[in-house]
């Protein structure tokens, strides 16, 4: 059983594969200041009775990372092990500026997208996180470069912290767009705020994505993340909802160094 193991700045999620199938998954909240005894023994706890004989592991969160690094090497020593970092095979060019900038997580939904949905075009991944990120993958499977905004609970925060007679609310779909009370309103400046962020920039993606690929297919438009749910079949321009991206992601990168 493969373990992969995914640290964002507000959550871990973790998967066991067996071959490619996806068994079992987990979010737990990811805390910097874990060490590594105390990353084995939660981990211990969600792996038990499961035989691991692998680890595919990426984290934009290096103090985190340093003490997955740790744990590892002093209770997975014995197990092959992938932690997506320069160096590593990805098979994912990376056509920007700075390719040391690019996040781990990105570049393997980069890899999951084109496999998954990049056939016959270009992919936009679009993950709901702490940030907003909208990834672009060209027709071979490419990394081209995104887009990056605020994330939809740390921009409602914000705004709780910032304006008095606001208050943080609960992320669910209001009733209608006009929002008859402080409440609803604010729900839906963040909806459907947000899934109209999303459409208006994947919209202005894909037409430069035409003029520099002017006889692709369609643009697969892949929604991600933990906060994804919420603008599901809001948003008009996203085609799928894969979950578990990233833990797929990983899987791939994995199989491509073992």
């Amino acid at each position: 059983m493969l373990l992969t193991i995914d640290v964002g700045n507000t959550n871990t999620v973790l998967g066991i594969f067996d071959g490619e199938v996806l068994i079992h998954s987990w979010r737990v909240k990811t805390d910097p200041r874990d060490t590594a005894d105390e990353l084995w023994l939660q981990y211990r706890s969600l792996l038990e009775g499961i035989d691991v004989d692998g680890l595919a592991v990426c984290s934009t969160v290096p103090a985190s990372l340093r003490e997955i690094r740790h744990m590892i090497k002093k209770y997975f020593s014995h197990l092959p092990t992938t932690i997506v970092e320069p160096g590593v095979k990805t098979g994912v060019p990376l056509l920007v500026d700075n390719p040391k900038e690019i996040g781990a997580d990105r570049i393997v939904n980069t890899l999951a997208a084109h496999t998954l949905y990049g056939n016959k075009g270009p992919c936009i991944v679009v993950d709901f996180g702490t940030s907003t990120n909208l990834d672009v993958v060209s027709p071979k499977g490419e990394f081209l470069g995104g887009a990056l905004a605020p994330g939809i609970e740390i921009s409602v925060d914000a705004l709780a912290a910032r304006a008095a007679q606001l208050r943080k609310v609960e992320l669910v779909r209001p009733k209608s767009v006009i929002g008859k009370n402080t409440v609803e309103a604010l729900q839906s400046g963040t909806i459907y705020g947000f899934a109209g962020q999303v459409d208006g920039l994947v919209n202005r993606i894909v037409k430069e994505l035409e003029i520099s690929y002017p006889d692709m297919d369609d643009a697969a438009v892949i929604a991600t993340g933990g906060l994804a749910p919420l603008v599901l079949g809001i948003s008009e321009t996203i085609d799928f909802h894969e979950p578990d991206l990233t833990l797929i992601g990983l899987r791939l990168v994995h199989e491509r160094n073992y």
